[in-house]
């Protein structure tokens, strides 16, 4: 149903399966992208130098790329596996994993509600306002309606989502500095204080005096930081 444009654009982070590994390079295929091929130089391999390509790759290995060249008209596009770094190569990931789970059990709706002869018109009609799987299944999941499709389709979907997919959490957390001037009575009033705080529902991590972490958690981000945001003020007016 969501399908990529043609090509990818220059700077894009994708997933590839290599395909052929050769002495200066290795053939790879898209598996987001159907009929183009990406060419992936030695020297785009791994930084240093590379004396043997065979240490690195091999045929069949899946990897996370970084698109560096695009030719439109060729349609020839260049990639390189050194310029991902890690925290792009494990958001990709992710994301991938996230899309594939989420497209299992939108069809896992569709055989449950009976659908399988309307699957088509309901991918159709759910891609005008949805680009991915994981963005209908996220809707569900936030109790939003996807949209006027068949009823029985989106009841079964709402079942499933139920049962497999957790509620979004957003944390909010911020590190706070706590003297008090008060030798006498200073770490009783630091423990009346951050009881205070702890009935608002926020979570106090002793780092080592003076510092303190704050953390809210919850299903919505603007209650989370409303949580934190009355700590602050109590912090501050004390």
């Amino acid at each position: 149903m969501f399908t990529h444009k043609e090509l990818p654009e220059n700077g894009e982070i994708v997933l590839v399966k290599i395909k052929k590994v050769m002495p200066f390079g290795a053939y790879c295929e898209f598996v987001e992208y159907k009929n183009i091929e990406a060419y992936l130089p030695i020297k785009e391999v791994a930084p240093g130098w590379i004396k043997n390509i065979h240490e690195f790759i091999r045929e069949g290995q899946q990897a996370v790329a970084k698109v560096i060249f695009v030719d439109n008209e060729k349609r020839a596009v260049d990639i390189s596996l050194k310029k991902v770094s890690k925290k792009e190569e494990k958001e990709k990931i992710d994301s991938y994993n996230t899309e594939k789970r989420s497209e299992k059990l939108f069809k896992q709706a569709i055989v449950a509600a009976k659908k399988e002869a309307q699957e088509a018109e309901i991918e159709k009609t759910l891609s005008s306002t949805f680009t991915s799987y994981s963005e209908i299944i996220e809707s569900v999941s936030e109790g939003k309606d996807i949209g006027n499709v068949d009823s029985n389709f989106k009841s079964a979907l709402s079942e499933i989502v139920a049962k497999n997919v957790k509620p979004k959490r957003y944390k909010v957390a911020y590190t706070a500095k706590i003297l008090v001037y008060d030798t006498k009575d200073g770490i009783n009033k630091i423990k009346k204080l951050l009881n205070d705080v702890s009935k608002l529902g926020v979570n106090v991590l002793y780092l080592g005096a003076p510092h303190y972490k704050f953390t809210s958690e919850d299903s919505n981000f603007p209650d989370a930081e409303n949580r934190i945001e009355k700590a602050q003020d109590l912090l501050n007016k004390e």
